[in-house]
């Protein structure tokens, strides 16, 4: 609906335009009417937006709400420090997460460096926002004289403006505490609380928050059909989530396999360990709270929470 209104606002001039050659005599009265219309157009339209923005901040409220009186599942603080160790020993072959702050290294998947404890990457946008965020509150960071770079590089796999030195500055800054709790900040706000949040209102419980959490890390948050978003919607479209009285464990089988195709569909010959190896095993287990002990397999090497 928004869009169709710009897309009137932008015709009124050429409206006006021809009302002023066919009848020139009138051409104030016209310009008069037009301004009429044009100005009671963007009323309307103004008032569309300030009617939806209500209706999605009431909404937002009332999930807020539903959230509030639900158990924390993967937010509860031990199952989201279980929910990072899982997560590093997909993306850091390591359950000690807390070691990969200062990590970087071009793993030739097309995205670019991939750095930190959750992979922020120079070609998927996230990593530039980690820094520009960083530097906002920091504007003197060792990583700054990168940001003209890292624009450039985003959205692709070149280093250009980024070698030699962006490989250094990066586990230079980790030593500091501010980096770090940066890191953390943006993990948090970019995948873990959305994530978590999306998981809760479709009435999952926390085997089934951190498998979407896991999603979005690897996916990243966007709505095409690859990304985290364009992957529920399909799943949802095969089985109903239990939020919409479907069954949590078919579900979550659904959107795993929707998940494990496209990662391959997108790199082929790809080890979908962290699918195959570990979410599944937990859900043909029953697991579907998350409880420890927790034993899984990532790239062959075997992982163990007691």
């Amino acid at each position: 609906m928004k869009r169709v209104g710009v897309l009137l606002l932008g015709a009124l001039p050429v409206i006006a335009a021809g009302v002023y050659l066919a009848v020139p005599d009138d051409s104030a009265d016209s310009a008069d009417t037009a301004s009429s219309v044009s100005s009671s157009s963007q009323a309307t339209d103004k008032s569309a937006r300030d009617d939806a923005k209500d209706r999605a901040e009431e909404e937002r409220e009332a999930d807020d709400a539903l959230i509030a009186d639900l158990p924390p599942g993967l937010a509860a603080p031990a199952k989201k420090e279980l929910a990072q160790q899982l997560v590093s020993s997909a993306e850091n072959s390591t359950t000690k997460w807390r070691t990969a702050y200062g990590s970087i290294e071009d793993v030739g998947d097309g995205d670019g460096y991939t750095a930190g404890i959750v992979g922020f990457c120079t070609g998927t946008h996230d990593l530039l926002m980690l820094v520009e965020r960083y530097t906002e509150a920091h504007p003197d960071n060792g990583l700054a004289k990168y940001l003209p770079a890292l624009r450039e590089v985003d959205g692709s796999d070149s280093h250009e403006g980024l070698d030699p030195g962006f490989t250094a500055a990066w586990p230079a800054e980790a030593e500091l505490p501010a980096f770090r709790a940066a890191q953390e900040e943006e993990r948090d706000r970019v995948y873990f609380e959305p994530a978590v949040r999306l998981a809760k209102l479709d009435g999952l419980g926390t085997l089934g928050q951190f498998v979407y959490y896991d999603a979005m890390v690897f996916h990243g948050p966007d709505t095409d059909a690859e990304g985290f978003y364009g992957l529920r919607e399909r799943a949802m479209a095969k089985a109903r989530t239990p939020g919409q009285g479907g069954s949590e464990k078919a579900y979550l089988d659904t959107f795993l396999d929707v998940r494990e195709q496209a990662m391959r569909d997108k790199r082929p010959g790809i080890d979908t360990s962290r699918v195959d190896t570990a979410q599944r095993r937990f859900l043909a287990a029953g697991n579907m709270e998350l409880a420890t002990p927790l034993v899984w397999e990532m790239y062959g090497d075997t992982y163990r929470v007691p």
